[in-house]
């Protein structure tokens, strides 16, 4: 196998799916998978998150290389032969593999690598109001709101990894029907019901109670409504794709609205 430096060797297929990185497939005598970020600091988490992955042996590809200071930043991973889950199998074929994934302990709170790392669940979470607050100040009402509920619910729990960007696509099936969850550069250490409550966003639900099969406890159905409103709020503030926005902001008023009924 060739040294992997970062640059896209000849005969590189490129494999990019309308992201704002750049993939390529590279056909080595053991293929793998060339990624180039516009922002270093994905590139630090998704290299922090795979070498987890790949240290744990993780549902996931695993890390051959990594260069997160390099013009561009890039990483090198492990080529996944696989076919992505269809939807109406999405959430059965993704329990076995998120329960891997939570079962991993992490250090702090927030971002795994390229960002602040927070001693507590609750101060991370505030630092991401406080972002969309800044960043979408005619959002400050809602922001303010779900600060509200933050505080009442007060969530205390041990760090564990997440995903934190499951959505049909990237999670697929192996030959030998392993399910691997592909696309790491979110991940960050926190509750793992914040991973169910951004994919019940990603899923378009006007509730988050469907995606768990078992409603559970108060405390459970509490913590999961507030990190679907903080996740629908991240998308309002943050989400560079109209439709996504727009939905987000959508939901978010008509919360608004119930809540000042």
């Amino acid at each position: 196998m060739a040294r992997i430096d970062g640059r896209v060797p000849r005969g590189a297929i490129e494999i990019t799916t309308g992201q704002a990185n750049r993939v390529w497939y590279i056909t080595d005598e053991v293929p793998y998978v060339l990624k180039h970020y516009q922002d270093p600091a994905r590139a630090a988490n998704e290299a922090a998150a795979l070498a987890l992955i790949t240290h744990h042996h993780g549902p996931g590809p695993r890390l051959l290389a990594a260069a997160p200071e390099g013009r561009p930043a890039w990483t090198a991973q492990s080529a996944v032969q696989a076919e992505p889950v269809p939807v109406d199998r999405f959430l059965k074929e993704l329990a076995d593999p998120l329960a891997t994934v939570h079962a991993i302990p992490g250090t702090h709170f927030g971002r795994l690598a390229g960002a602040t790392r927070h001693p507590t669940w609750q101060a991370y979470l505030t630092d991401r109001l406080n972002l969309y607050a800044r960043t979408a100040p005619e959002l400050v009402n809602a922001v303010n709101s779900v600060r509200r509920e933050l505080d009442r619910v007060n969530p205390n729990t041990a760090p564990r990894l997440l995903h934190h960007d499951l959505q049909p696509g990237h999670l697929v099936s192996t030959p030998q029907g392993h399910g691997l969850l592909l696309d790491w550069e979110l991940a960050a250490f926190g509750d793992p019901l914040s991973d169910l409550a951004r994919l019940a966003v990603r899923l378009h639900l006007t509730s988050p109670q469907p995606i768990i099969t078992d409603p559970g406890s108060r405390d459970i159905r509490q913590r999961l409504r507030l990190y679907w409103r903080l996740h629908l709020l991240a998308d309002a503030a943050l989400a560079t794709d109209p439709a996504v926005r727009a939905y987000a902001l959508d939901l978010t008023d008509q919360l608004g609205q119930s809540a000042g009924r």
